[in-house]
């Protein structure tokens, strides 16, 4: 058995596909995933399964959810691998001066082809900041996140691949919950 992370997109926010967390760990129960966590109401689901694709995984969750709940909902599946990757690649944590509650991860679906850097930078304020790899930009955000021109739909846009953002705190409690699944 191999745990994986799964981060959906856009549910419970704003009254909008609305899924409970109880009934979605139960959902994907069905699947035969074991050790199902959620972790807040957004769609972070943390299971163990045998080995497979994480494209085959997302396409599995995405049919689910659209199942039993209704919903077309973006789906990302990573590995716990990944996920170490993706925290350890946060070249922002390395500063002291930068307070981890303004880091936002971007997880990318897949690698994008090509994009332009300089448009993206274009939209960010001056005290903001973000740097990419090939699996996730970071972003710091010290005027909150919500204020960012920044945000999930204008990198999707921009980088043409399906992406999700979680705050820097969501990101590591996925990788604890990971970490303790793996035990």
């Amino acid at each position: 058995m191999n745990t994986y992370i799964c981060i959906l997109r856009g549910i419970n926010v704003s009254g909008q596909k609305i899924i409970k967390m109880e009934a979605l760990r139960n959902s994907l129960s069905q699947l035969s995933f074991r050790g199902v966590l959620t972790y807040i109401q957004s769609g972070n689901i943390v299971f163990q399964y045998k080995t497979e694709e994480t494209k085959v995984l997302e396409e599995l969750i995405h049919e689910k959810i659209k199942a039993d709940f209704g919903f077309d909902v973006p789906v990302i599946v990573i590995t716990g691998e990944k996920l170490r990757n993706i925290i350890s690649g946060n070249v922002f944590t390395s500063d002291p001066e930068k307070d981890t509650s303004f880091l936002h991860v971007t997880f990318l679906a897949q690698k994008p082809n090509s994009f332009d850097e300089a448009a993206i930078l274009a939209k960010k304020t001056e005290h903001e900041e973000i740097v990419f790899s090939d699996e996730a930009a970071y972003l710091f955000c010290p005027d909150g996140y919500g204020k960012t021109k920044l945000n999930n739909n204008f990198i999707e846009s921009q980088l043409k691949v399906t992406a999700t953002t979680r705050n820097w705190k969501t990101t590591l409690k996925l990788l604890e919950l990971a970490s303790v699944n793996e035990h």
